[in-house]
């Protein structure tokens, strides 16, 4: 597993961040040209470069999305100890992984065409960057995996869709190994889209205070970007190779609202969870984590308490890891699987920052807030639900 997020580029990096209640939240002066964007607030990985390693042919296609994806993806591997592996090349592996678009600055690059009438500043490569599967194509040809590909192009659950497709395609026999995961990298127009629904955060002078997951005095989401990327294999694969085995997908649970594509729904989401419960064959008791997709709007807050609680009452410990990096978008379901099955393994559980004040329209809930809380969780649930009404939770076994 690898991750990159606002708060760390490693899992040391992050756990300590997550441990100070450090947030990775920043005023964002480069976005105070655009009139009648209300928010100037996101989470941007500062501290990402193109590793030197990374030839300027073999990134020529890859806009931020695909590298920041690339990049996780290749830390991934080598966590596995595939990186230099043969036998991810001749078609055992295969991708499941996804983002919310291409690149917005190639995108823009055809907005350029039919707002000016010019193919000036179209290549070859801008239709790569720009295309829906973007990450999945450019982590196959990178890598050289000739396994299939799903592209989970889903906004806030691509990278638990990833996990879960990646999870079946193995379960059912069709792949022997798959890199899972998504990733998104920061851009105004992402912030645009939120804010022109008024679920954005303004606090723009108090970067730190916010967004506020759950509490009564949220005022809307921060977009952030990162990538997040997970090595799937089959149990008895990876044991005879020995591997370090981190932990073990035994649920999945995924459906949609089928009613309203930004006004998410209790009862769609809570029979998710129990779809994913009923795969792994588990009651609601077994779950001794859950990590809530936590983005800080009204709706989405209330729908998500109330349908937790309706399975698991107040006695599961739960926390919102967006309260720290803002919504990542496509990365996000990667990355709180990422920082899940860490916790779980290390017997701890990050708090949600600024969460003050619990909104008494939200369910009733064992929300951890102003700081970590030890925990011995054989079991944990990461959900995700989308824009579109698409839901999903995955549950992940302590290994050993």
């Amino acid at each position: 597993m690898a991750g990159l997020s606002p708060i760390g580029l490693d899992w040391e990096t992050v756990s300590a961040k997550l441990k100070g209640m450090t947030t990775g939240i920043r005023y964002m002066v480069d976005w105070e040209i655009y009139e009648g964007l209300n928010t100037r607030l996101a989470a941007p990985i500062s501290d990402f470069e193109k590793p030197l390693h990374y030839s300027r042919k073999a990134t020529r296609s890859m806009g931020r999305v695909a590298l920041l994806a690339t990049r996780a993806t290749e830390l991934a591997l080598e966590d596995a100890g595939l990186l230099t592996d043969e036998s991810i090349k001749d078609g055992r592996m295969g991708v499941a992984y996804g983002s919310s678009s291409g690149s917005p600055p190639a995108i823009a690059e055809f907005g350029k065409m039919l707002l000016q009438h010019t193919t000036d500043g179209l290549n070859a490569n801008s239709y790569i960057k720009m295309m829906g599967h973007t990450a999945p194509v450019n982590i196959g040809v990178f890598f050289g995996l000739k396994g299939r590909i799903y592209t989970t192009s889903s906004a806030c659950t691509s990278g638990s869709q990833g996990i879960g497709y990646a999870y079946e395609a193995i379960r059912f026999g069709r792949q022997l190994m798959m890199v899972a995961g998504g990733a998104d990298e920061l851009d105004p127009t992402q912030a645009a889209v939120f804010d022109t629904l008024y679920a954005t955060s303004t606090k723009n002078d108090h970067p730190e205070s916010t967004p506020r997951p759950f509490d009564a005095d949220r005022d809307g989401l921060v977009i952030g970007e990162g990538a997040g990327s997970l090595i799937l294999e089959e149990l008895e694969s990876a044991q005879a190779r020995r591997a370090d085995i981190h932990a073990e997908v035994v649920g999945f649970g995924s459906n949609s609202d089928g009613s309203h594509v930004t006004q998410p729904q209790y009862e769609t989401m809570q029979s998710t969870m129990q779809a994913a419960l009923d795969d792994a064959d588990l009651s609601a008791d077994a779950i001794g984590y859950i990590s809530a997709h936590g983005t800080a709007t009204d709706r989405g807050d209330i729908a998500e308490s109330i349908a937790t609680h309706n399975i698991f009452g107040n006695q599961t410990p739960i926390s919102a890891f967006k309260s720290f990096t803002g919504h990542t978008l496509g990365a996000c379901g990667a990355l709180e699987a990422w920082v899940s099955i860490k916790m779980m393994n290390e017997g701890w559980a990050h708090a949600t920052a600024n969460l003050n004040n619990i909104d008494p329209a939200c369910g009733d809930l064992d929300y951890i807030r102003q700081e970590p809380r030890p925990i011995n969780a054989q079991y944990v649930m990461s959900n995700n639900f989308a824009f579109g009404g698409v839901n999903t939770s995955l549950i992940f076994k302590r290994w050993g």
